[in-house]
């Protein structure tokens, strides 16, 4: 497994500083196409290679969701959403980035029809960018009513549907809020049984009531009890902890326990 963090989680905005942390812990690390977006001035996607290179670090890539919908139903928006997703896929493929990871969207409300087209535009978005220029895993949600898909069965036809190039991104913690360490077991089993891979996973930490990005050890999810079905995982994971270099050292610590990495 090949670990890193997750800067904009850490409240890290300079990638520099990002960069430096990465290289002294031995860590990869994962950028938000979305921060990129946002703040233009940022270091493009050479100048953070070159700057990767000679650190010594890697990245994997957050593909953008802030205002973003590939369920969208919404058919100007949803072209918009796929848009800007083909050109996150450029900047992540410029990075040399070894996987993106991929939300599934959104709806206004669990209507039966509107669930059905909102899935609808979704497998039309994933099929417009297949194959994709790196693997992307699609990432688990289900954090509110809101999230389209719910079940870790409807994240697995979705994906397995979608063609070379894709695979999922377990994130642990959302599972768990969904349903507790039942529900990561869950998703965990349909991922490892499914054609697609298992490419990448989120590391963070809760108290199963809200998506709190907690450092790693300061909530309750009980991480040693994955070691056994996680052994043989040789993708990426990133640590989407809050709390700054602080966070990140001491998720670090607390896993490199739980694990034996």
């Amino acid at each position: 497994m090949r670990l890193g963090f997750s800067a904009v989680t850490a409240g890290l905005a300079d990638p520099r500083e990002a960069l430096e942390l990465a290289a002294e812990l031995g860590l990869d690390l994962e950028l938000s196409v979305d921060q990129q977006e946002i703040f233009p001035q940022l270091p493009g996607p050479r100048e953070l290679r070159e700057m990767a290179r000679a650190a010594g670090v890697g990245f994997t890539v957050h593909l953008p969701f802030v205002d973003l919908n590939l369920a969208s139903v919404v058919e100007p928006a949803w072209r918009v959403s796929l848009e800007r997703m083909q050109r996150a896929l450029e900047f992540a493929a410029g990075l040399e980035a070894r996987v993106g990871v991929l939300h599934t969207g959104r709806i206004p409300m669990r209507h039966p029809l509107l669930i059905e087209a909102a899935k609808e535009q979704l497998v039309q978005a994933l099929e417009r960018l297949s194959p994709p220029p790196l693997p992307v895993g699609v990432e688990n949600l289900a954090l509110d009513r809101y999230d389209l898909l719910e079940t870790p069965e409807e994240l697995v036809q979705l994906v397995e549907s979608a063609g070379t190039g894709f695979g999922y991104t377990l994130d642990m913690p959302h599972a768990y809020m969904q349903g507790g360490a039942g529900q990561v077991h869950a998703y965990l089993e349909a991922m490892q049984a499914s054609s697609a891979p298992l490419l990448h996973l989120h590391l963070h930490d809760n108290h199963g009531d809200r998506d709190a990005h907690l450092p790693v050890g300061a909530g309750s999810l009980p991480y040693e009890q994955f070691k056994e079905a996680l052994s043989g995982f040789t993708g990426t994971a990133a640590l989407e902890v809050a709390g700054g270099a602080a966070g990140v050292r001491s998720s670090l610590q607390v896993l490199r326990q739980a694990w034996d990495i």
